[in-house]
Order: C-alpha cells, then structure tokens, then sequence
C-alpha cells in the first residue's frame, strides 16, 4: 500500500523570527511612507481647495467640477451663482468649484 501514498518526512525547523526591534522600525517605517505619500498631499490639496472657495468674489472666472465656465454673479455663504452665458444664471454649491480662471479666458475661448 505504500506504493500509493508517499511517507510524510518532517520538515527541518523555520530560521528564527525577525527581531522585536525590525517589526517596529517597519511598522513605522510604513506609518511614515502613509503620511508622506497619501495624508499629507491629501490635506494639502484639500486646504487649497477651502482657500479658493473662500475667496470666491463676484466677478471671478471659475470652472465647475462639471465643466462649466462661469463667470461668478452673486457669493452666499453655501452657493454661488454662475452666469454660463447672456441671460442663464446657474446656483451652485461653492464646494463644486474646481479653479479659479484668469480674468478674460471666457471671453477668449469664445
């Protein structure tokens, strides 16, 4: 019967585990790396972004996370109101805002 069934051989012992020391260093090691390549970027483009929705003033050129290009017509503490062309006023959340434009780039894109 041992013709089918191979024997099982114990296998020799596994090298000792790392050190206590190593396993904090690279916990740390990877706390680190989080902060600088996620948090910290994060934050930073978030703050910008709060900055600029602060700032808003009437007559400013603006483009939407949607893709419209308005020129700001009225500023309320939540919303803003855009006009997109002669005659069309949009309202919007100010957190929808993705960019302040230079003054005259909807006229020149026209």
């Amino acid at each position: 019967m041992s013709f089918f069934i191979s024997a099982a051989h114990a296998q020799q012992a596994a090298p000792a585990a790392a050190s206590p020391m190593f396993n904090l260093i690279f916990i740390g090691g990877m706390f680190v790396l989080f902060y600088l390549v996620l948090w910290r970027p994060q934050s930073k483009r978030a703050k910008e972004h709060r900055e600029l929705v602060s700032s808003l003033a009437k007559g400013d050129e603006v483009l939407t996370s949607g893709g419209l290009l308005g020129k700001v017509t009225k500023v309320t503490e939540e919303y803003v109101t855009l006009q997109v062309a002669e005659g069309v006023e949009l309202c919007l959340q100010k957190v929808s805002i993705a960019a302040a434009l230079p003054k005259g780039t909807i006229k020149s894109i026209q």
